[in-house]
């Protein structure tokens, strides 16, 4: 059976620096994994800012193209979709939800009309009464209605609030895969984790998988199937999330899981580096 999703021998490198000394970022390193189309999970890749996570997850949504290597979607080849209609069906089925729910929505359109354009765009929706279905349907599934939120805008309501409609909105078209980038980093502590339990209920109850960005361990623990831990753009441990989370063998890793990291990515990076100097892995840092 045709894997989901599955990436094979990744790199990603970016040019710096100016003209006369410029160098070369490795960003991601010989990224390797993959996800069944039969089997849905929440796939967990851990990792310090700098760490090549956003990157992977920009390169399997298609946003960039890998410097090598391989990334192919339900089969095809994500770097080569070319037409716009073939990138329409790619979209569909393979949804993002982004880190910032405030960042998501311009302060000055409604909701609803997020929501409105998305059934439009991906089903093709023409009738009033189709498209507020549709909408509704998907707000049924993370705990909400087209009730509440019609007319409002993102300022009326609270972060949490706000990142379930963005999931909503990605349910919409149907997707088979949502990426989801340090999606409770920026919703308040006491509601976190409705959100990650929301995702185990779209796995559960959708089919849908689930590729979880994140550095903070203790909701990739609670929620994941799987996980791969990212440094310097390389996986330096892989496997199951109960084993690799609860009895780390890289010093990285057993590094990332004693620090409690702040949300800064400089201090956080500084806590970090501290705890590998004893292991020697200490270097300049990766993207």
């Amino acid at each position: 059976m045709t894997p989901l999703l599955e990436l094979n021998g990744v790199n990603k490198d970016y040019s710096i620096g100016g003209f006369l000394d410029r160098s070369t970022l490795h960003a991601v390193k010989d990224v390797s994994f993959k996800l069944e189309s039969d089997k849905p999970e929440i796939f967990t890749i851990v990792g310090e800012s700098g760490s090549g996570k956003t990157t992977t997850a920009r390169m399997i949504l298609g946003n960039e193209t890998p410097t090598s290597g391989t990334l192919r979607f339900m089969g095809q080849d994500i770097a080569a979709i070319r037409s716009r209609a073939d990138r329409l069906k790619f979209m569909a089925r393979a949804q993002p939800i982004f880190q910032n729910p405030f960042e998501a929505f311009n302060p000055l359109t409604t909701l609803d009309y997020y929501l409105f354009s998305t059934a439009r765009r991906f089903l093709g929706l023409k009738s009033r009464a189709e498209v507020e279905a549709a909408a509704d349907r998907s707000l049924q599934h993370v705990g909400l209605s087209l009730t509440e939120v019609r007319g409002r805008y993102s300022h009326e309501l609270s972060g949490g609030q706000l990142q379930r409609i963005a999931v909503a909105r990605a349910l919409i078209p149907g997707p088979k895969l949502i990426v989801a980038d340090e999606p409770v980093s920026m919703v308040d502590a006491s509601l976190r984790m409705s959100i990650v339990n929301l995702f185990r209920d779209l796995r559960d109850n959708l089919g849908v998988s689930i590729i979880y960005i994140t550095h903070d361990l203790s909701t990739a623990f609670y929620i994941s199937d799987r996980v791969i831990i990212m440094y310097r753009g390389e996986v330096v441990e892989s496997g199951d999330a109960k084993t690799v989370l609860g009895s780390p063998t890289h010093a990285y890793s057993r590094a990332l899981r004693n620090a409690v990291l702040p949300p800064d990515p400089i201090a956080a990076r500084a806590i970090i580096e501290a705890k590998l100097a004893d292991a020697n892995l200490a270097g300049p840092a990766g993207a």
